[in-house]
């Protein structure tokens, strides 16, 4: 029992990532060490605790038992060590402190925008961003793993506080040269013999489509999944069929006439773009003055 007061929070922060990861390379890469360097660590703790924590099965390393019992204290510790910083941070005031932020790939259109003013206001805060899909987002929010997101329809189950900061309305878009793109108030129902490109199964964007076509009785046939919003606008402009995206993501089309806007009865889909963060996490000052920057400015900046 001795040994273990040998840990080193060096140690247990590396643990901690390989845990996460199940993987010495990517460990060694979010904390900017080498490949070496973490085994080394991971070999002095499994001296320290006098038990294996990691198993090696082909190529994948897997948590022993032992390591299985150690990745939840280090989580805890890794968490009030977060918090422990973020205290310090306070007593130091906006002069200093990190602002850790992930966003939904969608919101990725804006927020730049919005971090960079931010970042201008206050220049000795380190921001760091992170774009992901909301799969993703939600695990990082289960794991505390940032300070707040940045995503469309929040979940239900998870204890979150969430405050809407923006409208998102979802549009659909066409090719320039399809043969609805000139048409009004076009009925839903014309829409049922389209192919719709769609995200992949979970995206926001998706679940919000699916439910509103539910809802007003009508089907309709979808073509090829993607992960980006990028593809579906490429794959749209190649006339592969249409999409249901963010209006936020297609400005650039809007100017350059690449893509068209199609006037459906019933559409935008007005979503909401919330800002989002457990209910038991501390907020530092930083994290406080962004989240009141997004509440009250967002909309003026972004000219909604």
């Amino acid at each position: 029992m001795a040994n273990m007061l040998h840990l080193t929070f060096r140690q247990l922060s590396v643990f901690e990532a390989v845990a996460r990861h199940l993987s010495y390379s990517r460990a060694a890469q979010e904390m900017h060490l080498t490949q070496p360097a973490v085994s080394m660590q991971i070999k002095q703790l499994e001296e320290n605790v006098g038990l294996p924590l990691f198993e090696q099965l082909g190529k994948k390393i897997y948590l022993t038992e032992a390591g299985r019992e150690l990745s939840h204290y280090s989580r805890v510790i890794a968490q009030q060590l977060s918090e422990a910083e973020t205290v310090l941070n306070d007593l130091k005031g906006l002069q200093r402190g990190r602002l850790k932020i992930s966003v939904a790939s969608t919101a990725n259109y804006f927020a730049p925008q919005l971090l960079a003013i931010f970042s201008q206001r206050f220049p000795t805060v380190t921001v760091s961003l992170d774009v992901t899909n909301r799969q993703a987002l939600l695990a990082q929010l289960a794991n505390n793993e940032m300070d707040m997101a940045i995503m469309g329809q929040p979940p239900e189950g998870l204890d979150l506080v969430a405050e809407s900061f923006m409208e998102n309305p979802l549009i659909v878009i066409a090719p320039v040269n399809h043969p609805l793109a000139s048409e009004k108030k076009i009925p839903l129902e014309r829409l049922q013999s389209e192919t719709f490109l769609v995200r992949e199964q979970g995206s926001g964007t998706r679940i919000a489509m699916e439910r509103f076509f539910k809802q007003h009785g009508v089907e309709f046939q979808a073509g090829m999944e993607m992960s980006s919003n990028e593809a579906i606008k490429q794959a749209v402009q190649a006339g592969l069929g249409l999409g249901i995206l963010s209006l936020h993501t297609i400005g650039l089309e809007l100017e350059t006439k690449r893509l068209k806007v199609l006037d459906v009865k019933g559409f935008p889909i007005m979503r909401h773009w919330y800002v989002v963060h457990r209910k038991d996490k501390r907020l530092s000052t930083v994290a406080q003055a962004f989240k009141a920057f997004l509440l009250t400015e967002a909309k003026q900046i972004l000219g909604q």
